[in-house]
């Protein structure tokens, strides 16, 4: 092993502390397939790798940009399908690197509990005292006229509640 920048071994590569793989699960930039990674960049250096989803993407998009790789060879070394770079290379261009992280997927929030439905809870609730999730829910159908599940009156009441000053 040269150091943290230069060639090290595969042994060494495999005994890498955890640290780095705990800071990227916390960043949420894991790559679910570091075994689909073939390019020789993330076999060789110590400073490529190929956990890290956002490096490797960034480096898949350099290697056609830079180098004038073909897509098709550059996304298959890099563990990713043709598609897959088009995409990053869209959301690079119009967001810059934030692009390469990934996006939560699904509803970002209670699209169904807005403010002001959130708001009808709390002044049920501050008339009413605490009345069971289910009791919530049929009183917002009443008033609204949508359905919501007593699971998520039970998660914006907890939210709520922490926000509450003590």
């Amino acid at each position: 092993m040269e150091g943290e920048f230069g060639k090290e071994d595969a042994m060494s590569r495999t005994a890498r502390p955890d640290g780095r793989l705990n800071a990227l699960r916390a960043q949420g930039t894991v790559n679910p397939h570091p075994e689909a990674v073939s390019d020789p960049l993330f076999q060789e250096e110590s400073f490529f790798d190929p956990r890290d989803a956002m490096q490797v993407k960034y480096e898949m998009l350099r290697r056609v940009r830079r180098e004038g790789a073909p897509v098709q060879s550059a996304a298959k070394a890099f563990g990713f399908s043709r598609v897959a770079w088009y995409e990053a290379q869209r959301r690079f261009e119009t967001e810059g690197l934030a692009g390469l992280l990934p996006k939560r997927r699904g509803p970002k929030g209670g699209h169904k509990l807005s403010g002001e439905v959130v708001a009808f809870l709390s002044e049920v609730r501050s008339n009413e005292g605490s009345l069971p999730e289910d009791v919530l829910a049929a009183r917002v159908q009443e008033r609204f006229g949508i359905t919501v599940h007593r699971r998520s009156i039970e998660r914006v009441i907890v939210r709520q509640e922490k926000k509450r000053p003590r």
